[in-house]
């Protein structure tokens, strides 16, 4: 990268620290395909590299104000990037982990794995019914694996909301699945 092009990043990091969406959006313009890069790299998963770079940049676009000296903005970017790759690469093994230790113990009773499997099948099938809210929600805490408070900032809403919102999920989904198996 030569000079004018980290003068450039520095301007659009203090810009955006600002409060400029646009320098924001033209950091991201040219800052996606070398972290989506590095994501792909480290997860060697495209998708999941998309994922973990959306995952990012939230936390850039957070924190973008409290980074003190904006010519490290590419080692601080790369860093968030590389953390969040291997936070996937974590849950990635803790479900290959768990997949692992749900096979063993399906071989060891297949009327028990049986039974698991249909509630799996059952509680998909019960998100799938559910409204988009209801699921995006249960999606944030459950699977992103988000906190109440970025679940809150993500969507705008303060955290008691948040708290609340997810209760009447679980209570739609429970019942869903009470009612199904009632059948």
């Amino acid at each position: 990268m030569n000079q004018n092009e980290r003068i450039k990043d520095e301007l659009l990091v203090i810009r955006a620290q600002e409060g400029f969406v646009e320098a924001l959006s033209e950091l991201v313009e040219r800052w996606q395909d070398r972290l989506w890069r590095l994501a792909w790299r480290l997860t060697g998963d495209e998708q999941a590299a998309w994922d973990v770079l959306q995952e990012a940049w939230i936390v850039i676009s957070r924190h973008i104000g409290r980074l003190d000296d904006p010519s490290a903005f590419p080692a601080w970017a790369y860093r968030i990037t590389s953390n969040k790759s291997r936070d996937w690469i974590r849950r990635r093994q803790c479900m290959r982990r768990a997949d692992h230790a749900y096979g063993q113990s399906r071989s060891e009773s297949q009327d028990e794995g049986n039974l698991a499997f249909q509630e799996n099948v059952d509680l998909r099938e019960a998100l799938a019914a559910l409204a988009g809210h209801d699921r995006a929600i249960l999606s944030f805490r459950y699977e992103d694996n988000f906190s109440i408070s970025e679940i809150a900032e993500i969507l705008g809403i303060p955290a008691g909301t948040v708290k609340s919102r997810l209760h009447y999920a679980r209570r739609r989904l429970r019942r869903f699945l009470e009612e199904d198996h009632d059948e």
